[in-house]
């Protein structure tokens, strides 16, 4: 006979009763929580019980808040500024609450906010009003603004004792008054913004101008809050010492940029919000920087492709800021070793003043010469503009090397940059890819840029020869032929795969890529600026511009009473405004010409690029403000599948011709078609 469960199992009968009565109360225990939650959030706050969200989604008809309810129990952390979780299109997404109201023009029922992920005001009123306005001026989202304003929650960061504020002592203005001593009229500015105006300049510098220190010193005159921006880490790290060392025990400032890391920004973001720091120092994103009592705004060196935000709606560092310190009635301060026509365009505009050294102080700063710019240059060295390292710049070298470091600023990186046939000088092409071949090192054969194919056997298909040329070198290379001159001397380099922050004032060449030339200790004895002719060969509307920007910004780093010799044509234009440093005059002579020919800052310009059809579709539902010209579509020379097409109108005409296509985007996006990429005002066609 075989055993039933209960012979094989005879505890078993008085188990089960007590599972059951377990699982029973567990269950009836959700359920009352669930019937509890639920009565939580359908009791809503008794004072205004409407929140306005700003949710995070993509699509720009969806760019605008929406109103929920507020539960009781979350009523005294809903408050405007915060981040919360909110049920939208079926799932939780996270959101910022802008404002509490008492009612909703919505007529049906709300729904409640699902969480508040911390009460911490993150989202300012000021800066989600600055958000609004450049969303609009890019014609872009909030939702992607405010993804660079506000940076990602860090819980543990938030919960961490934060010191309580000490106000510090306000900044002697004398002190401030004779740092800025070489600009006559740098004591009214300075009085101006102490007093509280909104005084608002263009600056530009004299050659070897402490110009981290002079910022320091009008950002701790300033009586309210201050924001720095800055191109990169390097100048971040010059402005951070300047402000710590004028500051002494008691910082004012806090350091934002990408490379703190999560927790370490977080913690400079909330120092700011707290209103423990009064003034930002960073990079781009550092435009939003929550302080409090706005009452100045600084960017150095605005044309630097770098101030320009390279995701949507790819704004301007100088544009958000200009924005903000309008919207705030607070002062402004536009800086660099050159003059861009964006800033030009501020003091002819009227809103902006100039705000210069001297000049007597500029002619005592340094002197820059042109290789082979005289007769008697030719008669010592016949071949001074022909061959790219004349008999000056190895006698300046020598003699500044008896002084202190001497800088090479060369435009290309690597070894050799560009090969040609020796004999025809054809351009040495990739028999794989017909890519453009190069020299990586000393002791390897040719190379593709593109595909890397080594081609040991090269030739050249136009004539057979197989001897090679370098037209264009790298700065290796550069570095190499240099120390062959000078060969008891050190000398370094510094470009992309390793760029120096700083050297010290012994005597040694650096040779460095632009944008990489790394500060020496008390300045340069002298620098040296050769293959002018590269950069301006590049094909593009900024390239004088952008050519004397770079030599501005190597030559600014030599020390007063230093010299400066730029291999080139002494006929060219931007080498006359170097050698005079008349960055003023070559400012308004660009401006000029950009006028007639209907350019910006004269115009207001937008792309359009995408799929052909795509553009065709975004054409015909865009309504352009009159008067306005289409330009286009052309095939973009890189992708043949995809085509551009400009809109161009007066600058009058710039915030509707924003406005339309914002309105465009929205139309675009709720009706699902193929997307395209629109840029308002871009730094290059």
């Amino acid at each position: 006979m075989a055993a039933g469960p209960d012979d094989a199992h005879p505890e078993q009968p008085e188990l089960l009763p007590g599972l059951v009565r377990a699982t029973l109360k567990q269950s009836q225990a959700k359920a009352r929580a669930t019937r509890e939650r639920k009565a939580a959030e359908a009791e809503t706050a008794a004072v205004l019980p409407v929140a306005r969200v700003l949710v995070d989604v993509p699509l720009a008809h969806l760019d605008r808040p929406f109103d929920f309810s507020v539960p009781a129990a979350m009523a005294d952390d809903a408050v405007p500024g915060a981040r919360v979780k909110v049920r939208f299109a079926g799932k939780e997404t996270d959101g910022f609450l802008v404002e509490r109201a008492e009612t909703s023009e919505h007529t049906g029922t709300l729904l409640p906010l699902r969480r508040v992920v911390s009460a911490e005001p993150v989202l300012s009123a000021e800066v989600a009003a600055l958000s609004d306005a450049v969303a609009e001026r890019y014609a872009g989202s909030r939702a992607d603004v405010l993804r660079l304003a506000v940076p990602p929650w860090h819980a543990t960061t938030e919960k961490a004792e934060a010191p309580a504020p000490r106000p510090a002592p306000p900044h002697p203005l004398e002190q401030a008054v004779e740092a800025w001593g070489d600009h006559p009229h740098a004591e009214a500015w300075l009085g101006h913004l102490r007093s509280g105006g909104a005084p608002r300049a263009v600056w530009n510098p004299p050659p070897g101008a402490d110009w981290p220190s002079l910022v320091a010193h009008a950002a701790l005159s300033a009586p309210g809050g201050v924001v720095v921006c800055l191109p990169d880490g390097k100048d971040v790290e010059r402005v951070d010492a300047a402000l710590t060392a004028l500051g002494g025990e008691r910082p004012e400032h806090a350091v934002l940029t990408a490379d703190l890391g999560p927790a370490a920004r977080y913690r400079s973001f909330l120092q700011l919000s707290r209103g423990h720091r009064r003034i930002a120092v960073g990079t781009r994103a550092a435009a939003f920087a929550p302080v409090a009592d706005l009452s100045l705004v600084v960017v150095w060196d605005d044309g630097d492709d770098l101030h320009g935000e390279p995701r949507a709606p790819y704004c301007h560092t100088r544009e958000t800021l200009l924005l903000r310190a309008e919207l705030a009635g607070a002062a402004a301060l536009v800086g660099g070793f050159a003059r861009t026509v964006e800033a030009d365009h501020l003091l002819r505009s009227g809103w902006a003043h100039e705000l210069v050294a001297a000049r007597e102080r500029v002619r005592a700063a340094a002197r820059v010469e042109v290789a082979g710019a005289t007769d008697f240059d030719l008669v010592r060295d016949p071949r001074a503009r022909t061959t790219r390292l004349p008999r000056q710049v190895h006698d300046l070298v020598r003699s500044a090397l008896a002084e202190g470091p001497v800088l090479v600023q060369n435009p290309r990186q690597g070894y050799v940059a560009s090969l040609a046939c020796e004999r025809c000088r054809t351009p040495a092409r990739c028999p794989t890819c017909e890519g453009s071949l190069r020299l990586p090192t000393p002791t390897r054969p040719p190379a593709c840029r593109w595909c890397g194919t080594e081609a040991p056997a090269w030739a050249c298909g136009e004539c057979g020869h197989r001897g090679l040329r370098a037209p264009v070198l790298g700065e290796a290379r550069t570095a190499e032929e240099l120390g062959r001159a000078f060969p008891a001397v050190r000398v370094r380099t510094s470009a992309r795969d390793g760029v120096l922050a700083r050297v010290d004032d012994a005597p040694a060449i650096v040779v460095a890529t632009p944008g990489a030339e790394p500060v020496a200790e008390g300045g340069y004895a002298a620098v040296v600026l050769l293959d002018a002719w590269l950069l301006l060969a590049r094909p593009d509307l900024r390239t004088d511009e952008e050519a004397l920007r770079r030599w501005a910004n190597a030559v600014g780093l030599v020390r007063p009473g230093g010299r400066a010799m730029v291999v080139a044509d002494a006929a060219l234009t931007p080498v006359q405004a170097l050698v005079r440093w008349d960055m003023g005059g070559f400012a308004a002579r660009e401006a000029d010409s950009r006028s007639e020919a209907h350019l910006p800052p004269a115009s207001r310009l937008a792309t359009i690029t995408g799929e052909p059809g795509a553009v065709d579709d975004a054409l015909v539902l865009l309504e352009v403000p009159e008067p306005a010209e289409v330009l286009g579509p052309v095939e973009l020379p890189d992708d043949e599948d995809r085509c551009r097409v400009v809109v161009r109108v007066p600058r009058a005409q710039g915030p509707a011709l924003s406005r339309a296509l914002g309105d465009l985007q929205r139309m675009r996006s709720s009706r699902k078609l193929d997307p395209v990429r629109i840029q308002v005002d871009p730094p290059s066609l």
